[in-house]
């Protein structure tokens, strides 16, 4: 966990509505990716790509762990790139006021010699800008 990626951002909006953003595939195309067969079930893969025309990062995820409202965990790989899997963690928190969202993304590391848009960094940008801004502006507006 030392190498993870650890972002955590309130997001002004109740654990449930948050839930739905991050698990309804008629919603994650407003702040996310577009995964058009998305399903938040156990076992349940997905491939899709960046937003936009280039089409450069073919993007597959698995379903690991999904519990209602409080965590949703799936791997994150590249098969065009490497066969190397690493795995996402989105953890849910009630607070008074909203929610806060951690998210923790594990073993990147595997991936830097793939070039700088596998870099921790990068992936640190990515993160900060889809949480921070994306989701909170889709779910704050």
């Amino acid at each position: 966990m030392e190498n993870s990626i650890i972002i955590k951002k309130k997001i002004n909006a109740p654990i449930e509505r948050v839930w739905k953003a991050l698990t309804d595939k008629n919603e994650l195309p407003s702040w996310y990716f577009d995964v058009a067969d998305f399903e938040a079930e156990v076992g349940k893969s997905f491939n899709f790509y960046e937003p936009g025309e280039e089409k450069k990062y073919l993007h597959t995820i698995e379903i690991i762990e999904a519990i209602s409202n409080q965590k949703l965990k799936h791997s994150w790989f590249y098969p065009t790139f490497s066969n190397e899997k690493t795995f996402v963690t989105w953890n849910l928190e009630s607070d008074a006021n909203g929610t806060f969202v951690t998210l923790t993304h594990e073993g990147t590391e595997k991936l830097k010699d793939l070039g700088e848009g596998f870099a921790k960094e990068s992936f640190t940008q990515g993160w900060n800008e889809i949480i921070g801004q994306s989701l909170k502006l889709y779910l704050e507006n």
